[in-house]
């Protein structure tokens, strides 16, 4: 007999065919419906069991663990999920990989894969090309080209195997027992970073007769523990929350693949005879099934002390910073990105109101000390909080530009851009009142009774307005907030304000507080009020507020 030698180029070209089918397929449903499954995801994921069912649907449908597990570590930085939430997910993704498996198992080996492939590659590829203008149908082009180029890959993959399969000698390696090959496992999939294109390579060895089902399943177990240097890769650098996740997988398949490994044997046996298989890819695939299965109903019950463990660990990784949510993650996903930014843009505001109200004393306890002590206490305190609304918006700002260098659509981009518009707004209001606190100040420490109460009127009125204008904004839309109503309400004070300072200059001692002053702090507080309206008129409304 003539030897046939290892076709080692085939069988590469095979592999970088599939992983690169891979990336159409998952390029091509991100494109047809990306933001459908964010929103998936977000809204089906407060409890840990229903986070388990949509990580293994999505991954059954994107086909792509690794994924579904950025758009966690985006949810999770912006706080959309919890910490617990995100390990469903990520046990769920695990799970919803076996798809592929159980897909090339029933037709990959049954059929000329490489004519199955063909009509999916002519379709696809002058979809893609030709149909640029209609993004739908060049997605779905690029769908069928993925689609397509899994099976011409696998194709490659089978034929080297198959032609060297009569020539090659494992017994050497077999000696070693069934721990070689589940490290076998680890290591090769640990390179080529796709434990899908590890099982189609097992199923391929296993279809030729190369490996037993009981080498081939601890080669999937190894697989399976392989994964995870993805995850673990991408943490390096990262924030906590990444490292948390990245360590959570590494528990999850190691845990339950070592205890599975311990009794390997006797379990592919009473598989084979419960589900009297008689095919040994279904059985393997099963088998594979059945691994992160066990996973989960390992990890489940406990996830609530997993979170509390794992929330005590990386916190020097925690990342800095005055926002809340951005510093949590990338721009890569501009749907989350925006939520995030939005939120900010809750809590700017709340702190904007929270340093005018400062420096007018509303919501103060009455009673305040006396002498230069308190004064200088304050004047810390109100420089310490405008500085850090100025560090939010210089935050803000950096990640709106790494924004801008993402794909956005029109109305991501419109979005973008008022929410921008809106920082601001808010930060101008800060600024108008920040340039007469000095003299807010000064009014409020002294004997004049004028001054005093110009100041008790502008007290009111800051928070009459800022409580209407909130309030309003959170309504129905019959009766939102409306800038050119809010515009004229605060003119019309400024006017009422000027009439009531003419009014009583006459009784005003040349000891009191100079007109000029509170002339200024009107017309400030006046400003401020106008750009604070600017800003709740522009900011987007979170939808998913008013749906849920």
């Amino acid at each position: 007999m003539t030897e046939v030698p290892f076709d080692f180029w085939m069988f590469l070209a095979g592999l970088g065919i599939f992983l690169f089918g891979m990336r159409h397929l998952e390029d091509g449903i991100k494109g047809l419906a990306g933001k459908s499954f964010q929103r998936f995801i977000r809204r089906f994921t407060n409890r840990s069991w229903k986070g388990i069912l949509t990580g293994t649907f999505v991954t059954a449908i994107l086909q792509s663990s690794s994924m579904v597990t950025l758009l966690v570590l985006a949810f999770l930085g912006t706080g959309m999920l919890t910490l617990k939430s995100a390990l469903g997910v990520v046990l769920g993704a695990n799970l919803g990989t076996t798809i592929t498996a159980w897909v090339v198992a029933a037709l990959g080996f049954k059929m000329n894969i490489a004519d199955f492939s063909f009509p999916f590659l002519a379709v696809g590829i002058l979809s893609y090309l030709f149909l640029e203008s209609r993004p739908v149908l060049k997605n779905i082009g690029g769908f069928l080209i993925g689609f397509g180029l899994l099976f011409l890959g696998l194709d490659f993959m089978k034929d080297a195997l198959d032609a060297v399969a009569e020539q090659l000698d494992l017994s050497s390696f077999s000696r070693y027992g069934l721990w070689a090959f589940l490290l076998l496992g680890l290591i090769v999939t640990a390179l080529i970073q796709s434990s899908s294109a590890m099982i189609v390579i097992i199923l391929s060895a296993l279809n030729a007769d190369l490996i037993d089902v009981y080498q081939s399943f601890a080669m999937i177990i190894g697989a399976n523990m392989g994964t995870t240097s993805t995850l673990l890769l991408g943490s390096i650098g990262g924030t906590a929350d990444k490292k948390r996740l990245a360590v959570a997988n590494v528990i999850f398949n190691s845990s339950a693949g070592i205890i599975i490994f311990l009794v390997l044997e006797p379990l592919v046996d009473s598989v084979y005879s419960f589900f009297k298989m008689t095919d040994p890819l279904m059985e393997l695939v099963l088998l594979n099934t059945l691994l992160n299965l066990a996973g989960i109903l390992l990890f489940l019950p406990f996830l609530g002390a997993f979170q509390s463990f794992l929330k005590n660990r990386f916190k020097s990784a925690e990342p800095g910073g005055e926002t809340l949510y951005i510093k949590n993650i990338t721009a890569e996903f501009p749907d989350v990105a925006l939520k995030a930014i939005r939120d900010e843009l809750d809590h700017m505001y709340g702190y904007v109101l929270d340093f005018i109200y400062h420096n007018f004393s509303i919501g103060s306890i009455a009673g305040k000390p006396s002498g230069w002590k308190s004064i200088f206490q304050t004047a810390i305190n109100i420089n310490e909080k405008y500085d850090k609304i100025k560090r939010i918006e210089d935050e803000l700002t950096g990640f709106y530009a790494l924004l801008q260098e993402q794909n956005l659509d029109k109305d991501e981009a419109e979005e973008l851009t008022e929410s921008m518009l809106s920082l601001r707004s808010m930060v101008y209001g800060a600024k108008d009142i920040k340039d007469v606190a000095h003299n807010i100040s000064y009014m409020s420490e002294g004997e004049d009774p004028l001054a005093q109460e110009v100041l008790k009127r502008l007290q009111i009125f800051v928070k009459l307005q800022t409580e209407e204008v909130y309030h309003r904004n959170l309504s129905t839309e019959e009766n939102k907030f409306d800038l050119t109503e809010g515009i004229a309400k605060n003119e019309e004070f400024y006017e009422e304000m000027i009439a009531f300072l003419y009014e009583n200059i006459k009784h005003h001692t040349k000891k009191g507080v100079p007109i000029s002053t509170m002339t200024n702090v009107i017309k400030q507080t006046v400003s401020a009020m106008n750009n604070l309206c600017s800003a709740i008129h522009i900011k987007p409304v979170e939808n998913e507020l008013v749906e849920s």
